[in-house]
């Protein structure tokens, strides 16, 4: 039974019987009538939802991801904890996380089996293991975290390489000067951008999933070290190839902007394969299920 203005004050259905993500963008998000309502303005290319007055099944999703041209309310903000339902803002097709107020999730259970398993020093390295395993294909023997970062560079060395040479792009090895990120030729640039873009849809997956940010298997210093821990799994499959095809246009249509044409590719790509919601079933998987052996 609805419980004053602003909706249900019991009765949550858990996350694991709601539906995932829900992206909108370019409109504005109220409360209305004890549920949420989205307004939307306008529609580009990308965009699911035509121009409308819609009503948002707050608590048969676990998050709400706003994107650009979009407003929210103070109503609809208070609506959201009252249902634990997360909202993060976002950029265009989920390429940037912005911000992510708390999900509250119902269960603790992937947080705890994250902790226990980074707490561990063996059970860290089998998990270091089984991320190569879900990238490279096959479990990799080695013992220590630092032969299996050397192995994963030499590979992607081949990578790169391989990638350049199918797409026609010049390549001439990874460089990347930090205090001068202009200075890097257009692939070098083009993986910049797009190294962040797939960034962001993973801060939108842990966030999502609840787990530690901070708590990552192969990186190990930055605050975001599982964030980048669950970027690198689409490295081969999204991050490189989409960088050289859009330094492939670019190079070939001069005035076009890199890192705008990277982040649209991006966009697109991790839209059409749904990689924020791959990214969330191997987090899961990553806890849920039984390590390799030794």
């Amino acid at each position: 039974m609805l419980k004053g203005r602003l909706g249900l004050e019991s009765a949550k259905v858990p996350h694991k019987d709601r539906s995932g993500l829900l992206y909108l963008a370019r409109g504005a998000l109220t409360a209305r009538d004890g549920t949420l309502a989205f307004l939307q303005h306008e529609k580009t290319e990308s965009d699911a939802l035509q121009p409308g007055d819609y009503a948002i099944p707050l608590q048969g999703v676990s998050m709400i991801l706003l994107g650009p041209g979009s407003t929210v309310s103070h109503d609809a903000l208070r609506l959201l904890a009252h249902a634990r339902t997360g909202l993060a803002a976002v950029g265009h097709d989920g390429v940037r996380l912005y911000t992510a107020p708390p999900l509250i999730p119902d269960r603790s259970g992937l947080a705890r089996e994250q902790a226990r398993a980074w707490a561990d020093k063996k059970s860290r390295l089998m998990t270091a293991r089984r991320m190569y395993a879900m990238r490279l294909g096959e479990v990799l023997p080695h013992r220590s975290i630092d032969v299996l970062r050397g192995i994963e560079g030499a590979r992607m060395k081949e990578s790169y390489r391989l990638h350049a040479q199918r797409i026609g792009v010049n390549w001439n090895g990874r460089r990347y000067d930090r205090r001068r990120p202009l200075a890097a030729d257009l692939p070098n640039q083009a993986l910049n951008h797009a190294s962040s873009a797939v960034e962001g849809a993973a801060a939108i997956a842990v966030a999502a999933t609840a787990t530690i940010p901070q708590l990552g298997f192969i990186h190990e210093d930055p605050g975001q070290s599982f964030v980048l821990d669950v970027a690198d799994l689409y490295r081969d499959s999204i991050t490189i190839p989409s960088a050289f095809r859009s330094a492939k246009r670019v190079g070939d249509k001069q005035g076009e902007n890199i890192e705008r044409e990277t982040r649209r590719l991006v966009g697109q790509v991790m839209a059409r394969e749904l990689v924020i919601h791959s990214m969330i079933d191997r987090i899961k998987s990553l806890f849920t299920e039984q390590s390799p052996g030794a």
